[in-house]
């Protein structure tokens, strides 16, 4: 049964409601305005009957009050004159109905079940959005870092605006994460949230994936397609990986950013959308732009709001506690009881370079949560490619640290020659397949056959070789 609070100075409609929902409800009534917000603040209740006067101004301070303390509480208000005014204002501030006296029984359950409703499907939304792999609070991000610390400050100031947002850095480095915490703190926070990445998805459907199709539009069009921006209308797309996206369909985008307008494919009406664009690449665009790979103009566009994540490299102060958060979340997922890291598993941890930034950090310890036993992830659960099996670790995981021990012989490598060993010995693991390597590595396929060019990793069973 649901439990109901009922705020009524005049007994008659208080006992109207009462007679309309006692069957089917816990009801509590009160007619004085100081029990009524004792009541509200010492219990919870599933909805509330908010008796207002339309001519007094503090009734609807009531109704504010209540819902910026709780706003997944359905708040029906009652009164005994109607305005339009007034009834506009309360559904503004929080209100889930509004019923004028006299009001039938069959209407006051009818609110009852709507509202309810309501605040069910609002838990759900909030249920999912949660499960999604975004931060809603600048304040929860880990930044223990000088440079991160002020990078979020610029975000949660970039929040607060309309402009297109370009976030670069290298891959994994939180461009996803960062761009889902921007939109839920920004105005609007209540619309879409539309997430896509140009380099997974190949290049002759991404136009149709961006702006949809019309029936007939090639040959597998058999209905109207909606597009990720008609879908995201009011609200914000993330367009990550923006690097890999060709030319034409640059000039389609940059036309969307101008005009805030396009057709889908194989139209030829006009369509108006209303989206914030929250762009990412881990490429160096000046340099595409010199290349004639990127439009100069639409980099300008994008290029509005800049920020630079840094790679954990460059942020060491992160690490453990990145660690931590993660392996926190790993186990509840898991549902494995690990409390912590050994002092052996912490001191791999922080001298780790982790080229593959905090996407291989998650990796490693999902891995390594697999892999473990006891009640602490121990060193050699942590399966990394540049284990740095000092002297110096091993007497930590022995709980006997010595000093002057040297660091692994492999430690002079520079990040780029640890990142091509490293795609090299995936690359073996999966026998040349560059698909099953990439998933392996927690990259897109077009990631990884960018590094290979890059680093001109060739292989004989290879079609062709491409080369920088």
């Amino acid at each position: 049964m649901y439990k109901i609070l009922i705020y009524d100075s005049i007994e008659t409609t208080a006992m109207r409601m009462v007679s309309a929902l006692r069957d089917r409800c816990l009801l509590t009534c009160k007619s004085n305005k100081r029990e009524f917000q004792g009541e509200i603040k010492a219990k919870q209740y599933d909805l509330v009957f908010l008796d207002i006067d339309s001519s007094n101004g503090k009734s609807m301070k009531m109704l504010k009050d209540i819902h910026g303390k709780d706003p997944f509480l359905p708040i029906i208000l009652t009164s005994r004159s109607e305005k339009a005014e007034v009834i506009v204002k309360a559904i503004n501030s929080g209100a889930s109905d509004f019923l004028v006296h006299p009001v039938s029984p069959e209407r006051i359950n009818i609110a009852v079940d709507k509202a309810i409703e309501i605040r069910d499907q609002s838990f759900e939304i909030a249920y999912h959005r949660r499960k999604q792999d975004v931060v809603y609070d600048f304040g929860e991000v880990i930044a223990e870092s000088k440079g991160m610390r002020q990078i979020l400050s610029r975000l949660e100031r970039f929040s607060g605006t309309d402009s297109t947002i370009l976030i670069t850095g290298d891959t994994g480095t939180g461009k996803s994460f960062l761009s889902g915490t921007v939109h839920f703190n920004s105005p609007r926070r209540r619309k879409p949230f539309v997430k896509i990445n140009c380099a997974n998805i190949p290049e002759n459907l991404l136009e149709s994936e961006l702006f949809g199709h019309e029936k007939g539009a090639f040959t597998s069009a058999d209905k109207q397609r909606i597009g990720r921006f008609e879908q995201a209308s009011g609200g914000t797309i993330f367009l990550d990986e923006i690097g890999d996206m060709n030319l034409q369909l640059q000039t389609k985008l940059l036309r969307v950013l101008e005009e805030k307008s396009f057709e889908r494919v194989g139209g030829n009406k006009t369509i108006f959308a209303d989206v914030r664009i929250i762009a990412a690449t881990n490429k160096d665009l000046v340099r595409q732009v010199e290349l004639d790979l990127f439009r100069e103009d639409l980099y300008y566009r994008i290029n509005v709001l800049p920020v630079r994540l840094p790679s954990l490299k460059e942020r060491r102060e992160c690490v453990l506690p990145l660690a931590n958060l993660l392996l926190k979340k790993c186990c509840k997922s898991m549902r494995r009881d690990i409390g912590c890291f050994s002092e052996g598993a912490e001191t791999i941890i922080q001298e780790y370079d982790w080229p593959g930034n905090i996407r291989q950090l998650a990796n490693t310890i999902e891995r390594a949560v697999i892999l473990e036993d006891d009640f602490e992830i121990c060193a050699d659960n942590l399966s990394i490619p540049e284990k740095i099996q000092s002297k110096n670790v091993k007497a930590k995981e022995n709980g006997a640290e010595k000093e002057g021990s040297p660091g692994t012989e492999r430690k002079g490598l520079s990040l780029a020659a640890q990142e091509k060993e490293l795609i090299l010995r995936v690359l073996e693991e999966c026998l040349w397949v560059q698909k099953n390597a990439a998933k392996k590595l927690g990259v897109s396929p077009r990631a990884l056959n960018y590094k290979i060019n890059k680093f001109e990793i060739t292989h004989p069973h290879w079609r062709r070789n491409k080369r920088d």
